[in-house]
């Protein structure tokens, strides 16, 4: 009888999953398993930063997508099994109580993610590793990965010219295999007693992503409800036009989260959104989607092509400006204590709610690069702790943007803070909002 691990990591649903699959049409026996002390869960930031933990309101989001999950697993005659400590260290030793080195997951190409799975290929684990978070397979794509065109646009004029769609997304498997019956003597993680330790604050009512409402909470149940409400509505043709507002559920398609943690898979959104246009017809709302998934898509090739190269301080630039990282200012800029007043706002959101809108971020970070003369390295080890939608990828991808340390041509964006507090935010109505924690 073949005996197999699940290693779920940044891919916390049943469908759309081909590396679940794979480890259910080769194993007789599978024990399904989630590393609270993985990278997926929250790696430490660079030493120069210190620890930072992740914030109440992306452990809180996680555990309920692992309880989602969990949940899911037991419908069909298995469940989930979650252990501290980190994978290389767990792993091999459920293996070795098992009689099993075989181990499934996906691929993560960034670094923690990677030196995680090489640890525990070390350890003497037999990892068979599949990439499966982008909109496209690599195989599909119009280059090498190797060759990936240097610009995003270059890169999406590419995928058009040569036609590349997405594969349809897979069904969710109709049963497991049965658990391992020798699955003992480890102490788990009782993932209720960790929600109940974590306490439950307060709703905030000013949050724009609620993952206390049952209608944002974290796991594939609520992620594919959402789907399927925000579909129904005229919100995704009216994308673009409110794709730029500060506060609110109704800016996005607050479908991040859910991307993030792997509960939403990629390729269902995508095919969402065609089902929604040609039902309604073309529109620029949808098409902005679209073009939304090929950035998220681009920062991942990105990832898979420069490793390593993306999480320095000067990225892939060969000569940068000398770095003048002040702690005290970058502490200031962290608790919504500088001299704007727009910066403090949406840093003050991010601390109450976990999340901030797209426009927001880049504001915050382009003060700390341009501004604050801060590295960027710690704004993006602060999002990673902060945002309930912590994408490795995006957040990687787009931190290098603003500081010009990426593949952008323009060398970094910069922007006016007053202008964008004057463009976003004229009546200083979110500014009144967030002016307290």
């Amino acid at each position: 009888m073949s005996t197999a691990l699940y290693w779920f990591r940044n891919d916390l649903r049943l469908h759309d999953n081909p590396a679940l699959r794979q480890a259910c049409a080769q194993s007789d026996a599978l024990l399904p398993v989630y590393c609270m002390g993985s990278a997926s869960a929250m790696h430490n930031a660079e030493p120069r930063w210190g620890v930072m933990q992740a914030s109440p309101h992306r452990q809180r989001v996680l555990l309920d997508t692992l309880i989602d999950l969990d949940a899911q697993l037991r419908a069909l005659g298995s469940a989930l099994t979650v252990v501290s400590g980190p994978p290389a260290d767990i792993l091999p030793r459920l293996g070795a109580a098992l009689g099993t080195r075989s181990v499934h997951c996906e691929t993560i190409a960034a670094t923690h993610e990677q030196d995680e799975l090489d640890e525990v290929s070390q350890a003497g684990m037999e990892v068979n590793s599949t990439w499966q978070s982008s909109l496209f397979e690599p195989e599909t794509l119009p280059f090498d990965v190797a060759d990936l065109p240097p610009v995003y646009t270059h890169f999406r004029h590419a995928l058009v010219k040569a036609g590349t769609r997405p594969a349809a997304p897979l069904p969710a498997p109709a049963h497991l295999p049965p658990l391992p019956e020798a699955a003992h003597g480890y102490a788990t993680v009782k993932l209720t007693q960790q929600l109940h330790n974590l306490g439950t604050p307060a709703p905030e009512p000013r949050a724009s992503l609620p993952y206390l409402h049952s209608a944002f909470a974290g796991g594939e149940r609520a992620a594919l409800a959402h789907l399927a409400r925000y579909f129904a509505s005229d919100l995704p043709q009216n994308y673009k036009a409110t794709r730029n507002g500060l506060t609110g559920t109704a800016f996005s398609s607050k479908c991040s989260m859910w991307l993030a943690s792997g509960a939403l898979s990629v390729r269902q959104l995508a095919l969402e959104i065609d089902r929604h246009a040609t039902r309604v017809g073309p529109n620029e709302g949808t098409e902005w989607l679209r073009l939304e998934l090929l950035w998220r898509d681009y920062f991942r090739w990105l990832h898979l092509q420069h490793g390593a190269k993306l999480f320095r301080y000067r990225g892939l630039r060969d000569k940068v400006p000398a770095l003048h990282h002040d702690p005290a200012q970058f502490t200031r800029w962290c608790l919504g204590r500088t001299d704007e007043p727009l910066v403090n706002a949406a840093m003050h959101e991010l601390l109450a709610t976990g999340y901030l809108s797209n426009r927001l971020r880049q504001v915050v970070a382009s003060y700390l690069i341009h501004e604050l003369h801060g590295d960027w390295r710690a704004g993006a080890a602060w999002f990673e702790a902060q945002l309930i939608d912590y994408d490795v990828y995006n957040n990687q991808g787009n931190w290098l943007y603003i500081a010009g340390m990426g593949t952008d041509p323009r060398g970094g964006r910069r922007f006016n803070v007053q202008k964008q507090a004057q463009d976003h935010d004229p009546d200083q109505s979110y500014q009144r909002l967030w002016q307290q924690l």
